[in-house]
C-alpha cells in the first residue's frame, strides 16, 4: 500500500511538472522575420488559408504558416494569430478554430 501511494505522489508530481512546463510562453525582443511563399490554389472550396502562424520550438518561434487547412467540423471559422506585448517582449498568440 505504500509503495502504490509513493507512485501515485510521484506521478502526480510529474503530470503537474510537464503540464506547466508547456504553459510557460517564449518572449522575445523582435519578431522573427516572416519566410517568403507563394499561396497555391486550395485543395477544396472547404478549405481555409492560414496565412501567419508561429510554433514555439527551442526557445524561440518558429514559422508554420502558410497552409490550406479544412475545418475540423462544418460552421467554424479559423481566428488568426497574432503577436501580443509583454512587459518584457511579444508572445505569439496561436491562431485557432471557432464556431
Amino acid at each position: 500500500m505504500k509503495n502504490l501511494k509513493s507512485v501515485l505522489v510521484m506521478l502526480g508530481l510529474f503530470l503537474f511538472i510537464g503540464y506547466n512546463g508547456n504553459a510557460q510562453e517564449i518572449i522575445i525582443k523582435a519578431r522573427p522575420p516572416m519566410p517568403h511563399y507563394v499561396r497555391v490554389a486550395p485543395p477544396s472550396p472547404r478549405h481555409v488559408w492560414i496565412d501567419e502562424e508561429w510554433e514555439p520550438r527551442g526557445g524561440t518561434y518558429v514559422f508554420a504558416g502558410g497552409r490550406w487547412a479544412e475545418p475540423p467540423h462544418p460552421g467554424m471559422a479559423w481566428v488568426p494569430g497574432h503577436w501580443a506585448n509583454r512587459p518584457h517582449g511579444q508572445v505569439w498568440i496561436r491562431g485557432h478554430w471557432r464556431r
